[in-house]
């Protein structure tokens, strides 16, 4: 009797004429890029237990399959769901409760922002990210006399575009000791006749920033969820969260236990020693929703900021190299240390001297090709002389092809045309390994990844500049710049045997767009608007 007592349960569900389902969604009538190995395409795809069972045509699908739900997508594409592989989540998520500076246009521009917010906001600290000189009548970096002005008493502090320089009042810069003349390591305290203008450089802006209170758990929480929305607006199902203190890590996971935070995160460890004490002691931290298992170092700064290491003079600064952030030695000695223990370590360089510090650093420890996807972050200014180094050691330059269209105005005032030419290489740089994941670096950038497509394939701003395109034989195709954005992406964080492609096994994490970005004019690109968005096979967004 008891080998037959489940079946015997299972009789009057099939008498009462229930349906025999065997999958939870259906999508059909599509043109689904799977973005498997062959970049093939299909009609439609099912999915069971959050996981996708089947891909292949709508009707033989269906004859196999009974699904809950069905989607008929009306002939749209559909795409693995989008991947951010290099951005800064949680810090978009704060700024988007603090003064949004992004499109500025001067600093009254900034300052009238600035007033605003403290009338709605009256008490604590005023802090502020996204002003670009680079975009002013007057590219200039701004001075605090203005700020000091309104603000007398109340900490204000506002960081560039970059996340690479700030300005502050001499509030804050008195609650942080600050002093006319004073230097740091790796930054710079700006002062001009005497007097401190509020510009803050690389290093140096932590002297501030560590004075602010810590944010509530309110706060946090809102910024995580403030950031997951937009994300999924834009098609976003997973992001990489590049330098975050390991005090996060618990937080993420019972917001995400919790159900409130659905996304995805592939999360770099910040250089800090108890980063390393935590990760060493506990090892890979991996659940379905947050895998963390790497480091994220910064060699030197933003190119925006002169703050970006170069190996000759900033054409337009004589005698202005940049700077690295920490010493070689700091480098050689945690490149070594991570490399023994078994994790991933990923770098930020902009400038080509720092490029060439950080890729020589991981050669001597690497040895040769390997899979242990080391990546540089931005890989921005190479020398033509150490391209090689990414090929012959399996270094991944993980790059963000918005910013060369951002930067493009003004990069040549900063580079000259010689050292131009190899600067923002993205073509160059895939064919090394012959994979290359991209991201935006938001809120560096706009979060939208199909904008990381445009400025990929299309080397133009959202105003379709440069006619040609900028610098166009660094252009990569659609179909790379997809897998940039799905399948390379994962491979870069160690995922892609679970997602970035539409494949039997994998995650049912996917998009639907309103157009075609394979297939339309590249001058519509930058409208294409994001219809639906899943993950697990749940809908978290929908066009309204």
């Amino acid at each position: 009797m008891r080998k037959f007592w489940p079946l015997v349960l299972l009789l009057p569900a099939f008498g009462c004429g229930q349906k025999d389902y065997n999958a939870d969604l259906l999508v059909k009538n599509a043109v689904v890029y799977t973005v498997d190995s062959k970049f093939s395409t299909a009609d439609a795809f099912v999915v069971n237990s959050g996981k996708i069972v089947a891909v292949g045509k709508d009707d033989s699908l269906e004859k196999i399959y009974k699904a809950r739900h069905v989607i008929d997508a009306e002939g749209k594409a559909v795409y693995p769901g989008f991947i951010d592989a290099h951005s800064h989540f949680y810090g978009y998520g704060l700024s988007l409760q603090e003064v949004d500076l992004v499109g500025t246009h001067s600093w009254d521009d900034i300052v009238d922002s600035v007033l605003a917010y403290s009338k709605r906001n009256t008490d604590g600290w005023i802090v502020g990210r996204g002003w670009d000189q680079n975009a002013w009548k007057v590219k200039q970096f701004p001075n605090k006399a203005k700020l000091d002005a309104l603000f007398p008493v109340r900490p204000v502090i506002l960081t560039r575009i970059d996340g690479h320089a700030a300005i502050a009042n001499q509030a804050a810069l008195n609650l942080a000791g600050i002093k006319p003349g004073q230097t740091i390591i790796g930054g710079e305290i700006e002062t001009i006749k005497g007097k401190l203008t509020g510009m803050l450089v690389d290093n140096a802006v932590g002297i501030v920033t560590r004075k602010i209170p810590a944010p509530t758990d309110e706060v946090i929480q809102n910024a995580f969820i403030d950031a997951q929305r937009n994300c999924f607006a834009d098609g976003l199902t997973t992001v990489s969260d590049c330098g975050l203190p390991y005090t996060m890590i618990n937080t993420i996971a019972e917001l995400q236990h919790k159900g409130a935070l659905k996304m995805r995160l592939y999360v770099l460890l910040s250089d800090r020693p108890e980063s390393y004490d935590y990760l060493f002691k506990r090892g890979v931290y991996k659940t379905p929703g947050l895998d963390v298992r790497g480091f994220k170092m910064y060699a030197d700064g933003a190119l925006g900021s002169r703050g970006a290491c170069l190996l000759q003079p900033y054409s337009d600064q004589k005698n202005w190299h940049g700077f690295l952030l920490s010493s070689q030695q700091h480098f050689a000695e945690i490149a070594k240390k991570v490399y023994d223990k078994g994790f991933q370590l990923c770098t930020h360089a902009i400038g080509d001297s720092a490029n060439r510090v950080i890729l020589k650093i991981y050669a001597s420890v690497l040895k040769g090709k390997n899979d242990r996807r080391w990546r540089v972050e931005h890989a921005q200014i190479i020398a033509p002389e150490d391209m090689h180094y990414f090929g012959d050691y399996s270094i991944i330059p993980s790059v963000q092809p918005t910013h060369a269209t951002s930067d493009m105005r003004w990069a040549i005032a900063r580079l000259g045309e010689k050292r131009l030419k190899t600067a923002y290489a993205n073509k160059q740089l895939l064919e090394q390994n012959g994979w290359m994941p991209l991201g935006t670096d938001f809120p560096v950038e706009n979060i939208n990844p199909i904008y990381t497509f445009y400025a990929a394939v299309e080397r133009k701003d959202l105003k379709g500049y440069p006619e040609g395109g900028f610098q166009p034989e660094n252009a990569i195709s659609r179909q790379d710049a997809l897998r940039g954005m799905t399948i390379w992406a994962a491979k870069a964080q160690f995922e892609e045997k679970e997602k970035g492609s539409i494949e039997p096994g994998k995650y049912a994490d996917f998009v639907i767009l309103d157009k075609d970005i394979m297939k339309i004019n590249g001058s519509e690109l930058p409208g294409v608007k994001v219809l639906q968005t899943y993950v697990n096979g749940d809908k978290v967004y929908e066009k309204k």
